[in-house]
């Protein structure tokens, strides 16, 4: 029989061993289902912004777009409040039937969805963007 620090020190390992493996795969997803070679750019009114981890998420209204029928979109934004808060935006940084253009990448499954890359508000003409984070590096460590 095992003794209970023996077990104990078992399941501890066994935890650490699970939890080290399955963190990083639960907490970032590939971007690999966005279509980068078929870019759009589209009218839209924002329908709501949510400001949420891992990635902030833009809910837009559309009319026809291309093929797209006209609805709602879900524009996944390429990282974190915390990054974006970096970049200058803010969780009010648009609101609910604001007016903009928006620049994405399609979800590649054909639903209407996609990665944020460019909005501009057409009331003011502020453009944003989500590409570098002041003070990360642009170059992949070696």
């Amino acid at each position: 029989m095992m003794s209970s620090r023996r077990l104990l020190g078992s399941i501890v390992a066994l935890c650490l061993a699970l939890g080290g493996g399955l963190a990083p795969a639960i907490a970032h997803h590939s971007f690999s289902m966005f279509d980068p070679a078929k870019p759009l750019q589209f009218e839209a009114t924002i329908q709501s912004f949510q400001w949420t981890a891992p990635h902030a998420v833009l809910w837009v209204q559309a009319g026809q777009v291309g093929t797209y029928a006209p609805g709602l979109w879900s524009l996944e934004l390429p990282t974190s409040p915390a990054n974006l808060a970096k970049m200058g935006w803010s969780r009010n940084v648009v609101k609910p039937g604001d007016k903009v253009i928006v620049s994405i990448n399609p979800i590649r499954d054909g639903r209407r969805a996609g990665q944020f890359k460019k909005l501009t508000i057409a009331a003011t003409g502020q453009v944003l963007e989500a590409l570098n984070i002041p003070g990360a590096s642009q170059q992949p460590p070696k």
